[in-house]
């Protein structure tokens, strides 16, 4: 694999195809469920899964469970995904997926 310059890796990263949307945290302990939004499911994702590995609960609201009821008993499941169009601003994506969200909080 050739070595690539910092100007390649961050067009690279400027390129890449952009999926946001909705996904859930939920305590198989209690069947508490979380449900979140983000412009980057993958980053988010990984985040839950280092947050798992390293046992550092996530996220303050989740505190009380993850400590009664330990990391290995929660999960991530993707709800929805949405793709930045290559038209869209990086805001008017995060106002779509702030409205989808409204939608999923509201079933």
């Amino acid at each position: 694999m050739e070595k690539l310059t910092k100007k390649e890796l961050k067009q690279q990263y400027k390129d890449r195809e952009v999926i946001g949307g909705i996904y859930c945290i939920k305590c198989n302990g209690n069947d508490h469920k979380w449900i979140k939004s983000t412009k980057d499911l993958q980053s988010a994702k990984k985040r839950f899964e280092f947050s798992i590995m390293i046992n550092s609960c996530p996220e303050i609201i989740m505190d009380v469970d993850w400590k009664q009821y330990g990391a290995s008993s929660f999960s991530f499941e993707v709800l929805e995904e949405m793709k930045k169009s290559e038209t869209q601003t990086l805001r008017e994506f995060s106002e779509d997926i702030a409205v989808l969200l409204e939608m999923w909080l509201e079933k």
